[in-house]
């Protein structure tokens, strides 16, 4: 017999499905009962919200959606972290879960796993949740999942199953197919040779990137070059154009600078960004609307209206907006103050960084310097909000992290582990704080598993060192913020890894060009290192 579930993963494999990220548990076996003879591989996390980091790293470096199979009730309370931070980045992540069976789910009578509602619970970070409740239901509703990740704004999906159905008869239900889905909207028309008018005749053009042009890259840059204008790349959005490029600005909104720049610019065309107050610090609220004119494209009809008022606001896509634009740009050379503007935003920011955040910035910038393919993914920890602030990416997704927007911790170790496997001949790099890997340290053992070459660059101040600075900076006693650290070289060891500790630029460059097999922790002991920077410069 055909069962319901063996026809679920059919269908996934047909529609490009190759990697599953889960933890199996009794009222998910005849999910793996599916899976079984299929070319999908799984990969087990140890806990579930490590699943969906996987997922959520996966999905950014392939642009193919993540995919969980997650059990009944905690493993959905587990892992509704992962899709906030998904859910924050538009990050494409399909969570297929089972529910109790119809009869039991939200009967209040203590089944296993039993939720009051867990539609509900997953509403906030998710941009659906349905259970299916008849073998007919499951394909239609994978089709929404599939065209909400191709044409619209790609959030968590969420699909539920009762356990009793997994084994109903689907014999009956035609082949898997690959769906046919429809095309992101383009600008209309005219819109492309307005905007070109607009951003030619500009004394100062800028474009402004975000995580939603990440696959308008090529175009962008072309646009770029084309007009002369910098490219203020939002954090998601580091790599649309490279990090040494002279029209390249990967830089955060928390500088004057950057928000001068907005508001001198007279005309600039705003591709898949939200405008959001962490990439921005919260300085755009006040301004409303830009002086200059300002032409926005996104696929969200509503967050085109949130944030900065557009003059033209586009419901399109940020890759056939900027095609549009380029088709559109008369002949003739480019503008030439443009590198010159871009270089002078960029020092002054740099120049600003305390003494911590420019050691971070030098360590981010060694390692694509060494290895310039390398995909960094980041936590929320003091080199990755240097990165933040100005580090430049040399291609789309070499930068990623979870320090913005949702913010959680523990992020980086089991993306970097979906962004390993998605890649696995570029050199990978988690940046995490001694903090923030407790919360997912488990996951050491799940890249020794999969065979998933990371390295990771361990930053120890000893605790919640950003939270204490701030705690002391509010004058509040810094309670809850000096924790336990441990001793991460047996802990590496332990899982597999190899080990070293470095207290200097030097030591770290030499740590990064020893010879790595398998999975490496390289621990930079805060204190020591930029001590040693701040001593080197005086």
């Amino acid at each position: 017999m055909r069962s319901l579930a063996k026809y679920l993963v059919e269908i996934l494999e047909a529609n490009g499905v190759d990697l599953v990220f889960g933890i199996p548990g009794v009222h998910t076996v005849d999910l793996y009962r599916g899976l079984e003879n299929s070319r999908i591989r799984h990969v087990t996390p140890r806990h579930e919200q490590g699943a969906g980091f996987m997922a959520d790293g996966y999905a950014r470096v392939t642009r193919k959606p993540g995919v969980c199979f997650i059990i009944t009730g905690p493993g959905m309370t587990n892992i509704a972290t992962a899709m906030g931070q998904a859910y924050g980045d538009s990050i494409p992540m399909l969570v297929i879960s089972t529910v109790n069976s119809v009869g039991e789910m939200g009967s209040g009578r203590g089944h296993l796993h039993e939720l009051k509602d867990q539609r509900a619970l997953i509403h906030g970070v998710s941009a659906f949740s349905h259970t299916v409740l008849d073998v007919r239901e499951l394909e239609p509703v994978l089709a929404r999942a599939f065209a909400l990740f191709s044409a619209g704004r790609p959030r968590p999906v969420h699909i539920e199953i009762p356990v009793g159905l997994l084994n109903a008869d689907a014999s009956a239900m035609p082949s898997a197919r690959r769906f046919i889905l429809p095309h992101p909207p383009a600008p209309p028309v005219g819109a492309g040779e307005e905007i070109a008018s607009r951003l030619v005749s500009a004394r100062q053009p800028l474009i402004v990137a975000g995580g939603g042009a990440v696959h308008a890259a090529s175009a962008i840059r072309s646009l770029a070059e084309r007009l002369g204008a910098p490219v203020l790349m939002t954090v998601n959005a580091r790599g649309v154009v490279p990090g040494d490029h002279p029209l390249a600005l990967p830089l955060t909104g928390e500088s004057a600078s950057v928000i001068d720049l907005l508001k001198t610019s007279d005309a600039t065309l705003a591709l898949g960004t939200e405008f959001g107050p962490t990439d921005f610090a919260d300085r755009l609220t006040a301004i409303g609307r830009l002086p200059g004119w300002l032409a926005r494209a996104d696929l969200d009809a509503e967050q085109l209206m949130r944030g900065l008022v557009a003059d033209r606001p586009l419901l399109a896509d940020a890759r056939l907006t900027a095609e549009a634009v380029l088709a559109a740009l008369p002949e003739g050379p480019p503008g030439d103050a443009g590198p010159r503007l871009a270089h002078a935003v960029r020092q002054e920011v740099e120049a600003a960084m305390n003494p911590v955040l420019s050691a971070g910035l030098q360590v981010l910038d060694t390692l694509v310097r060494t290895f310039p393919g390398a995909i960094i993914v980041g936590d929320s920890t003091q080199p990755i909000y240097a990165g933040c602030t100005a580090f430049g990416a040399m291609q789309p997704a070499g930068f990623f992290c979870s320090a913005t927007g949702f913010g959680t911790l523990g992020y980086a170790l089991p993306a970097g582990i979906g962004a390993a496997l998605a890649a696995p001949d570029s050199p990978v790099f988690a940046v995490i704080g001694d903090g923030g890997l407790q919360f997912t340290i488990g996951e050491m053992a799940s890249a020794t598993e999969t065979g998933a070459s990371i390295r990771l660059i361990l930053w120890n101040n000893t605790g919640y060192g950003e939270i204490k600075t701030y705690m002391l900076n509010a004058g509040v006693a810094p309670l809850g913020v000096d924790i336990r650290t441990p001793d991460f070289e047996p802990i590496a060891r332990g899982f597999g890894w190899q080990y070293c500790k470095v207290s200097s630029m030097s030591e770290f460059s030499a740590a990064l060009g020893s010879p790595c097999k398998g999975n490496e922790v390289i621990e930079i002991d805060e204190a020591s290192f930029v001590g040693s920077l701040i001593g080197a410069s005086t």
